[in-house]
């Protein structure tokens, strides 16, 4: 679509909608930007975008905003049904997104990472690795950086490592030369209780895909297992258990194997990634198995995972402090990557947990928090609901303490840890009672515990 002189209207301000009315607006198009959010709560990305002919339209999504407009842009977490967004589209207006309109104009072949976990780290694996063979990359996508800008760079000869998120998928009519699921497991159970219809957003990754075009799959877990018979491309597949049919990454003996175009590879020896716990061998492996498509040779492979120390908010480590580690895993907003952060320590951990809770079954959650902390600290809105829930494991003990906020957690939880001891912010809850988005959270953990006392001489 030739957007010169067109109406379109932006619906939601976020990163995405900062970043879709400035191409917009280079693209020649009329700008509306609508958002429920007032003039004062966005007076920030508001400046940025000064001298830019966008007309703004806050304090709520109204339907003559949408109905009126050429083509409605939908930001990603904006729900499809809002009234205003159900009109436009009840009147014909077309509906599309930062990602859509990428992935249409994108001259350079895309490898696309989604899944429920892992998405971000494993998408960072896949341009370190482009990056070290040598291939001109770009990186971006759910990870907060909307690559719309770097359009007019990109060639052919790109790669580009688009890390997808369901709601991203949600507008898509097109699927990556090589698509990648991580794994699926039911953490939008909030806003998805039928999860077939959450699978299916994660299978617009690949769904409009051609015959050589290839789908990386999990070969460990079930649900992305029987996504193999609805592909329309080559398969190919990564495990932790063995060794799986097909082209693809797996785990033996201790080594990171690549079986591609006929041919068995040691790519690295396990021990020698940095990145801990075995969702994270995991990621390496998936990462593999994509970039080998793109003919990414297993020394660039091993070469980037060499020295990766992680994307932060995502077990990454903040201090040492009187004996104590503190590691950061805000990212963690199911009970499913708590358990699996757990399993990284070998020693007793004192548990930060909290937030927004999303209705997710917590038994397992329970028992492993039984069997591997020391003490948990239970804090913001759903703080008394984990707490109870954890009620009939630990009983009145003062090892279960709730307080208001983060910082009081922070507070709490070093006054419960001892020596040898590992301080955990891995919160199986959304930020969104107290922050808006898990980095925000991570960082005033990262803050409050810099605030419970002076860097040593080795800068701990």
């Amino acid at each position: 679509m030739d957007l010169r002189g067109k109406r379109v209207t932006v619906v939601g301000f976020g990163i995405e909608g900062q970043a879709l009315a400035a191409y917009l607006c280079g693209q020649g198009a009329r700008v509306t930007v609508s958002d429920q959010r007032t003039e004062q709560q966005l007076a920030e990305p508001i400046a940025r975008l000064a001298g830019l002919p966008v007309t703004y339209r806050l304090g709520g999504n109204r339907v003559e905003d949408c109905v009126t407009a050429d083509v409605l842009f939908v930001s990603q977490g904006v729900p499809l049904d809002v009234p205003a967004l159900l009109a436009a589209r009840a009147a014909g207006v077309p509906c599309s997104s930062a990602t859509r309109l990428f992935m249409e104009r994108c001259p350079a072949p895309i490898i696309g990472v989604t899944g429920s976990a892992g998405k971000t780290t494993t998408t960072a694996l896949v341009g370190r690795m482009l990056q070290a063979a040598g291939l001109p990359t770009e990186v971006g996508g759910n990870n907060g950086r909307v690559l719309l800008d770097r359009l007019a760079s990109l060639t052919p000869q790109h790669w580009v490592a688009l890390e997808m998120s369901h709601t991203q998928l949600e507008l898509t009519d097109r699927s990556p030369r090589v698509a990648l699921v991580t794994n699926i497991s039911p953490s939008h159970a909030d806003r998805y209780p039928d999860m077939n219809e959450y699978i299916a957003l994660k299978e617009h990754v690949f769904v409009y895909q051609a015959p050589g075009d290839t789908l990386v799959l999990n070969w460990d877990d079930p649900v992305t297992q029987a996504m193999a018979a609805k592909a329309h491309g080559k398969v190919a597949w990564f495990s932790l258990t063995e060794e799986p049919p097909g082209e693809g990454a797996y785990l033996e003996d201790g080594a990171l194997m690549l079986r591609s175009a006929g041919t068995t590879q040691a790519i690295l020896q396990r021990s020698s990634i940095k990145l801990m716990g075995d969702h994270n061998v995991a990621n390496v492996l998936a990462a593999c198995a994509a970039t080998a498509v793109a003919g990414v040779p297993v020394a660039a492979m091993a070469a980037a995972v060499d020295g990766f120390p992680g994307v932060e908010h995502r077990l990454e480590w903040v201090r040492m402090l009187g004996g104590v580690d503190y590691y950061n895993d805000s990212i963690a907003t199911t009970p499913e990557r708590v358990m699996a952060g757990l399993r990284c320590f070998d020693r007793p951990v004192v548990l930060l947990a909290g937030g927004r809770h999303k209705h997710l079954p917590l038994d397992a959650w329970v028992g492993s928090v039984g069997q591997r902390c020391r003490a948990v600290v239970c804090f913001g809105e759903a703080g008394p609901y984990l707490q109870d829930a954890l009620t009939p494991t630990w009983g009145k003990a003062a090892a279960v303490a709730c307080v208001p906020s983060v910082s009081d957690a922070v507070v709490a939880a070093a006054e419960l840890a001892r020596a040898g001891d590992v301080v955990l912010l891995s919160p199986a809850c959304t930020s969104f009672d107290a922050y808006p988005n898990f980095e925000a959270r991570g960082r005033d953990f990262r803050e409050s515990v810099g605030r419970l006392g002076p860097l040593d001489a080795a800068g701990n």
